[in-house]
């Protein structure tokens, strides 16, 4: 079972449709009903992922698109051990990089899928932006 960890702009390029990310973003997240992964974010990511939704669709639209990405993803959860992991790892300097981080190394990813793979420099866990997931994972 491979688990991947979606970060919010995969998320954002699948509910706002954005091309040319959404044709790779949309077939990553379409894995959530593959039994052979498990797809997981974390409630910061849908907290950005709807904000960017909204603004996009305004907040009846945003909300409902929410529901429907919940019900097919798991949620990680953010805890507090993640919380003072990430503030006392010197390595992380982006807090909410971090949090996401350690949401998705809590759940025993395999990857975290992020089009800011630069962002997670510090990662012990495999990062791919989504043509690299795609063709590393789907292509094989």
């Amino acid at each position: 079972m491979t688990r991947i960890f979606l970060d919010a702009n995969v998320l954002v390029s699948v509910l706002n449709k954005e091309y040319p990310l959404f044709t790779y973003s949309s077939r990553i997240l379409s894995l959530a009903s593959n039994p052979k992964f498990e797809v997981y974010t974390s409630p910061i990511c849908l907290a950005i992922t709807f904000y960017f939704a909204e603004k996009k669709h305004k907040s009846t639209l945003a909300k409902q698109k929410i529901d429907l990405l919940c019900k097919h993803i798991n949620i990680a959860e953010n805890l507090t051990d993640g919380v003072l992991e990430t503030l006392s790892n010197k390595k992380i300097n982006d807090f909410e990089d971090g949090l996401e981080y350690y949401a998705a190394k809590r759940c025993k990813c395999n990857c975290i899928v992020t089009e800011d793979t630069d962002d997670f420099y510090f990662s012990e866990i495999e990062v791919l932006n989504c043509e690299q997931f795609f063709n590393h994972y789907l292509l094989n």
